[in-house]
């Protein structure tokens, strides 16, 4: 029989969170952020966004229906720990392969449970996103704050180099349990941490995929002659990204663009705009999110915690998508240099299937349409 163990959660602000360990034995560090989905937990701590995060799920309970190999954004969970009022040990799933904790364990995820997730997100919301640590090894408290407060913030942080492939590699898998159209366009992804998500509904609208690493010269990919590139999600701050806004400048105009949340503020920098870091960023299932081409809303899978000041872009590009929470930019285009961007997470993985339409856009954007 496994022995409970206690586990601590302490924030850079002094605030300290007792509770049970889950997962793997030891401490980690990293931004404590809330995520507001009721179901998605594998595909949340395997997207490759959450690099450097310690993710509070403001759901009651999380592992209740397992994990299932085939669910996952990335070979290996990405986040840096877990945060949660409960864990299920035993699930009821006839999909379910493992349990939560044995996953996290196998992954090496430092987690924590029995916290009193309702304060918790109360204060990041007021006081913002912060660094903080999960100890499980019997540390102080006091000592856990000073690490938490030493621990560099998200702000100047090239996540996505880090989580990029090292080597270009083919994608052929489509969307489970469809069969994809033939392939009639060979795009190139560019890695900034992409969700597996996005590389199935690729091959779903009939693409033949490319993944090429984050630091990838914009020449080398026109080499390889696509029809498009899709700039990916990924972690971190926009503006660190080496070479990113000119990787970006140097594609547009020469081959359809399409960038999807990180990829989308790339964007942003890459035609003059700037980027900045929210108070405590928007991650969850339910976002509505106003086309203001299209004038329709959309209810969103989003995870970031920057965004692109409007301002910036006057003259510049169209804002296409607006941000029904709070106002900010969900979506940016640029028509005459055959390029649009989405916030967002088009592909869920969590989420709603509102906006998978946009992958369909991209191929008729490939082919010479709207």
């Amino acid at each position: 029989m496994t022995v409970a163990r206690r586990a601590t959660l302490a924030l850079a602000s002094g605030d300290v969170f007792e509770g049970m360990a889950v997962g793997a034995e030891g401490e980690t560090v990293g931004e404590v952020v809330f995520n507001t989905s009721h179901t998605g937990y594998q595909e949340i701590l395997t997207d490759p966004s959450y690099a450097g995060q310690l993710i509070t799920f403001t759901v009651s309970e999380v592992g209740n229906y397992g994990i299932h190999s085939g669910d996952e954004q990335a070979e290996t969970a990405q986040a840096a720990g877990l945060i949660a009022r409960r864990v299920c040990k035993e699930p009821s799933n006839w999909r379910s392969q493992q349990s939560l904790p044995q996953f996290l364990e196998r992954n090496g995820v430092v987690g924590i449970e029995g916290v009193d997730t309702r304060r918790l997100v109360r204060l990041l919301r007021t006081s913002g996103a912060q660094q903080g640590i999960i100890d499980s090894t019997g540390a102080s408290p006091r000592a856990l704050i000073e690490r938490a407060r030493r621990a560099p913030g998200m702000e100047g942080q090239d996540l996505a180099t880090k989580v990029s492939t090292k080597a270009p590699y083919r994608w052929e898998q489509g969307v489970p349990g469809r069969e994809p159209q033939p392939k009639r366009h060979e795009v190139i992804v560019v890695d900034y941490g992409v969700k597996r998500g996005i590389l199935r509904q690729l091959v779903d609208v009939g693409c033949g995929v490319t993944v090429v690493p984050s630091r990838t010269p914009a020449a080398g990919i026109l080499a390889r002659k696509p029809d498009g590139v899709v700039l990916s999600n990924g972690p971190g701050d926009p503006a660190a990204v080496v070479g990113a806004d000119v990787q970006a400048r140097d594609l547009l105009g020469k081959v359809p663009v399409m960038g999807i949340c990180l990829g989308n503020q790339i964007l942003a920098l890459a035609m003059g705009g700037k980027t900045y870091k929210l108070k405590f960023g928007h991650r969850g299932a339910n976002h509505p999110v106003r086309d203001v081409i299209g004038d329709k809303i959309d209810l969103t899978s989003q995870n970031h915690g920057f965004a692109v000041d409007p301002k910036s872009l006057e003259g510049k590009v169209q804002v296409t998508h607006i941000n029904l929470y709070d106002n900010t930019v969900e979506g940016i285009a640029a028509p005459d240099l055959r390029m649009f961007a989405v916030q967002y997470h088009p592909e869920d993985n969590p989420g709603p299937h509102d906006s998978r339409y946009l992958f369909r856009r991209f191929v008729q954007m490939i082919e010479g349409g709207s």
